[in-house]
């Protein structure tokens, strides 16, 4: 019971005494009066009504019992009332003696926190295993390494050496040279990775051949050492142990569906506008590969993203060139229903939806062109009249294609989108996995409007020498899109660099550029958003979301 209720009672208990003699004995008295005529008992009443004064005016000038009883009762009134201020104010003190405890407890805690600190090697590699697999007689691993500068200067110079690689073949990598000397792996710089900032990290990857699965068990990832000008790195450091608190962007609520509220978009200068000029960010996630996580193309999956997660944007990733991809070996109509059904259930839900033709092993768009364009013909005069299709004609053209190539291929597939739907945005990917921002900049496609650039990037990986070329191509005029990232390296999987992807998302909304998470799978790897164990298609507590997938979802609301 609140004390505020406890007070109310105590005083209607200590005034109904001296009230009930008053009302209840001349209503009394004058029930049994009313028999004797109307005359009689309004003169019986008057007189004990004067009566009744006279006796409160006396009892007042002389004194009486009844006047003690009054003081009494406005003495016991008091008394409750100042026995229930007590009680509240106690009650208050406490509960703010408590809070104040509590408060201190947390601060302490905190601050034991923030002053903890760790021994670490100055200079680290931080090596773990991306991906394995099976290939044909030998056994494929891929290494993702991290270098950390834990030091108070800049290093360069570095190799790193793993021992236990005396039958085993570099098959590809990146980030680094590669040479195995004698059973040591030895990895060394190339031009992007060549520095290591003090206090950062560089990331480079490498997939090696063993001749047995049971071979490659054998590799003991943390007896990964450092060398600098050939000499091991052994110093450490005390490094301070604090959790990082993330500061949420506040924005205002709208009144409708993303797609209700900003209509049919645009490209104006470097920024995608909305139906009434004014610059929009899309914001979303996209897709694994359509023939491997099909569950995850659901009205519901999609309504999570948006109601929960804050995004407005769905990217449909449908593979061209791998096992089951829509140029190789690929049930063509159940991908083309699937990405029917996504387009489907992100227009229900009022949501942007890119369909993404996902070029990767076949490197050159040109590859399958013919493909390429009887297909964006068939989706483009299916959503000729829908506001919230982009179109993505080629994911991350690599291997060696040239801007020139992917030039090409652009010049013959848009005109094949735009004699359907001749306002819609697409966007056209760069060289070297969409990276190279810079080629396209310093020779755009002309005489066309609407159309969007690629960069994507994986923070791990990539960091200020990507961010630079972004920068660059923005201040040349180039409209820029990052149809995918994630926090993690460029495999995939590995470590996960959140410095760098606060960096990444500082430049991000700075030139309030439009994003796609990678990826929606609970595929065992950094970039799933969804944990392996968990088996939900949607509505997923934070605790069955990966550290990428959490990291997302915070970042994006």
């Amino acid at each position: 019971m609140e004390e505020r209720d406890k007070q109310d009672m105590s005083t209607q208990n200590m005034e109904e005494p001296n009230r009930k003699p008053v009302s209840q004995e001349p209503s009394d008295t004058g029930h049994r009066s009313m028999g004797n005529g109307p005359k009689i008992a309004i003169i019986i009443l008057a007189v004990l009504v004067a009566g009744l004064v006279a006796f409160i005016v006396t009892d007042k000038l002389g004194g009486s019992s009844s006047g003690d009883s009054t003081e009494a009762t406005t003495a016991a009134t008091e008394s409750g009332t100042k026995e229930t201020t007590v009680e509240a104010t106690e009650a208050k003190t406490e509960a703010k003696s408590e809070a104040k405890s509590e408060a201190g407890t947390e601060a302490k805690t905190e601050a034991k926190k923030d002053g903890e600190t760790a021994t670490k090697k100055a200079v680290s590699a931080d090596v773990k295993v991306a991906a394995s697999w099976p290939s044909g007689s030998t056994f494929v691993v891929q290494y993702s390494v991290d270098v950390k500068n834990l030091t108070g200067s800049e290093i360069k110079g570095w190799e790193v050496r793993m021992p236990g690689f005396k039958d085993a073949k570099v098959d590809q990598g990146w980030g680094a040279e590669f040479k195995i000397d004698g059973d040591i792996l030895k990895s060394t710089p190339v031009d992007y990775t060549e520095k290591v900032a003090s206090k950062g990290s560089v990331n480079y990857g490498v997939q090696i051949i063993f001749k047995s699965e049971a071979a490659s068990k054998e590799i003991k990832t943390d007896a990964a050492a450092v060398y600098i000008n050939g000499k091991e790195v052994t110093d450490t450091v005390e490094v301070p142990v604090a959790a990082k608190v993330k500061k949420k962007k506040v924005t205002e609520p709208e009144n409708g569906t993303p797609v209700q509220m900003h209509g049919a978009l645009a490209v104006k200068g470097t920024d995608l506008v909305d139906s009434k000029g004014k610059e929009y960010q899309l914001k979303g996630v996209s897709t694994h590969g359509l023939a491997w996580f099909p569950e995850y193309v659901t009205k519901e999956t999609f309504q999570t993203f948006r109601d929960e997660w804050g995004a407005n944007l769905i990217r449909l990733a449908m593979y061209t060139g791998e096992n089951g991809g829509y140029c190789t070996d690929g049930n063509k109509d159940e991908l083309k229903k699937l990405v029917e059904s996504g387009v489907e259930y992100a227009t229900d839900l009022g949501m942007y939806v890119i369909i993404d033709w996902h070029i990767l092993s076949d490197n050159d768009p040109r590859t399958n062109q013919d493909e390429a364009v009887a297909f964006f013909d068939e989706m483009s005069q299916k959503y000729a009249d829908y506001k919230n299709v982009l179109y993505e004609i080629c994911n991350e053209p690599n291997g060696g294609t040239s801007w020139s190539d992917i030039k090409e291929y652009a010049e013959t597939v848009i005109p094949v989108i735009r004699k359907n739907a001749p306002d819609s945005v697409i966007i056209v990917g760069t060289p070297t996995w969409s990276q190279d921002v810079d080629q396209a900049a310093a020779d755009p496609l002309k005489d066309q409007k609407n159309i969007m650039y690629t960069l994507h990037f994986y923070a791990a990986t990539h960091k200020e020498n990507l961010r630079d070329k972004l920068k660059s191509a923005r201040e040349a005029g180039l409209p820029i899109f990052i149809s995918e990232f994630s926090i993690c390296d460029a495999s995939g999987n590995g470590s996960i660099d959140y410095d760098s992807a606060d960096a990444w998302f500082q430049m991000i909304n700075d030139y309030n550029l439009s994003y796609a998470g990678w990826n929606i799978s609970n595929k065992n790897e950094s970039s799933a958003l969804i944990k392996s164990d968990c088996q939900k298609t949607s509505g997923w507590k934070d605790d069955e979301l990966s550290e990428t997938g959490l990291w997302l979802k915070n970042t994006m609301k």
